[in-house]
Parts: C-alpha cells; sequence; structure tokens
C-alpha cells in the first residue's frame, strides 16, 4: 500500500450570488450599530453617563437584572432537571410554557402579568388577601419579575441542554461507591454542569438587563424604582435628549460585546475547532 498522501480536493469556490446574499445579510446586522456609533457625541461621553439620571437608572437596571437571574436560576435549574432528566405525559407541553416567553411579544407579557398579578388579577387578590401585598406594579419587585418572566427561559434551555449532555452513568458510578443523594449533586453533578450553569445565568442576566417592554407595561416607568436603562432610553428619546439616549444605548451595547465575548468559547470555538470526525456525545 502506497504511503503517498491522498490527493487534497480542490478548494470550491462559492457560488458569487451567496457571498453577496451574505453580505448584505451581515450589513442589515452592521449598519445599525455602525450609525449608532457615528453619532456618539465621544467628547461628551463620561458627563453624560455620569448624570444623576443616568446613574439612577444604571442602578436600577443592575439590581433588577441581577435579582431577575438570581429568581431564574433558583427557579430555573430545578425545572431544567425535571424537563432532561423525567420522562412524563405532558413534558412537552411544559416546555412549550417554557419556551412562550421567548416569542412572545415582551408587551403581551407585561399585559399577562398585569391580569395574573395584578391588584384585581389571578394571583394578586390572593397575595394581598394572605400577604397583605398591596400592588407590585410600579416597584421593584414587579420589575424584577418581569425581567425574570422573560429572561427564565434562557436559562432553562441552557441548563437543560447541559444536563442532557451530561453522563448519567457518572453519577450512578458515585452512587454505586456510597455516594449519598446531595453528595452526588455537589460533587459531581454541579462541577460539571457548571458551564452549562455559567452560560445560562450570563444569557439570563444579560436578556434581563436589556428587558423593555414586559417592564413598561407591568411595571410601570418610574424613576429610581423600574426606570432601568431601557425605559431610561426611551424616555430621553422622547424627552429631545438624542445623547443621552445613544449613551446609554452604546453603554448597553458594550455590555452585550462584553456577554458575547465571555461566552465565545460555548458558542463558537467548539464549533470551528471540532474535528470532522470527533465522536458525538448522545443525549441522555
Amino acid at each position: 500500500m502506497s504511503d503517498r498522501p491522498a490527493p487534497k480536493e480542490p478548494a470550491r469556490q462559492p457560488p458569487i450570488i451567496i457571498v453577496v446574499i451574505a453580505a448584505i445579510a451581515v450589513a442589515v446586522l452592521a449598519l445599525p450599530l455602525i450609525g449608532l456609533l457615528q453619532r456618539t457625541p465621544w467628547p461628551s461621553l463620561g458627563s453624560t453617563l455620569g448624570k444623576a439620571s443616568t446613574l439612577e437608572a444604571l442602578r436600577v437596571s443592575v439590581v433588577v437584572s441581577i435579582l431577575a437571574a438570581t429568581v431564574s436560576v433558583v427557579l430555573g435549574l430545578p425545572l431544567a432537571w425535571v424537563l432532561a432528566r423525567l420522562s412524563f405525559r405532558g413534558r412537552a407541553l411544559v416546555r412549550a410554557v417554557v419556551l412562550l416567553p421567548m416569542v412572545l411579544p415582551p408587551v403581551v407579557g407585561g399585559i399577562a402579568l398585569f391580569f395574573a398579578l395584578g391588584r384585581r388579577g389571578l394571583v394578586g387578590r390572593a397575595l394581598q388577601n394572605a400577604f397583605g401585598v398591596d400592588t407590585l406594579i410600579g416597584t421593584t419587585a414587579g420589575a424584577v419579575i418581569a425581567a425574570a418572566f422573560v429572561s427564565m427561559p434562557f436559562f432553562v434551555i441552557t441548563a437543560e441542554a447541559g444536563l442532557r449532555q451530561l453522563d448519567p452513568r457518572l453519577e450512578s458510578a458515585a452512587a454505586t461507591l456510597g455516594a449519598g443523594r446531595w453528595t452526588v449533586l455537589r460533587r459531581i453533578t454541579l462541577p460539571l454542569l457548571a458551564p452549562s450553569l455559567a452560560a445560562g445565568a450570563t444569557l439570563s442576566w444579560a436578556r434581563a438587563l436589556g428587558e423593555f417592554g414586559a417592564t413598561i407595561t407591568f411595571a410601570g416607568n418610574h424613576p429610581g424604582r423600574t426606570r432601568t436603562l431601557p425605559l431610561a432610553i426611551a424616555q430621553a428619546n422622547e424627552s429631545a435628549e438624542p445623547e443621552a439616549a445613544i449613551v446609554m444605548a452604546v453603554l448597553l451595547i458594550g455590555v452585550s460585546l462584553v456577554v458575547l465575548i465571555g461566552l465565545r468559547h460555548r458558542w463558537i470555538t467548539p464549533y470551528a475547532h471540532k474535528p470532522a470526525n470527533s465522536p458525538q456525545t448522545s443525549p441522555s
């Protein structure tokens, strides 16, 4: 048998029409951002960001997004485990309900929250009678609920995907060797699942940080309580303060880029550098 390497196939040139359409797609996505950056008042960037109203909106955004991401992790991890590990009738329906906020217009989500948790809502009246909660509308807690409603699915689907890729035989082997259920969870499951949990929590936080429709519809636009950066951007734009709106928009773009860079290995590297003949891990 000859030791000479097999001849390489000549690189195929893509059809020019495909390249043109791809370039148009990139332009559609990039030109609005370029236009925004071109109009950014860079000399006054620091002074605009240092305004009390901007800092207040930033503070509310950070508090609301962190609390919403925390709620998403606390409630979403058990839900992801149920969807990934348990087989039961209606699982597809439960998953559809979980994913619905991702495709639902945020304003519709805000209206749904209003009729569920408002003073006369399905649950709001019970909260008032049982715990004396007058209303969540116009409060920071209401903004957190609205942000968690739209951001939790991002954590659930990411954590569920991580659980499905996790080999259950590792957990079974640890249990066979005498490890208890909580020991297996702490020493095996969570460490192996940590990258997925971190990615899901980051996505959930970023989605909560940029939430607008559900927040303004359900919680309102109240300075210091519910006015997050997206709401402050809309307020500044409507108040003939385009420079402030642009500066805050650039700030959110910067945060989005940081999130994208932080998750680049999870989204890009495994596919860009995986050998073509590498074995695939079958989902559990």
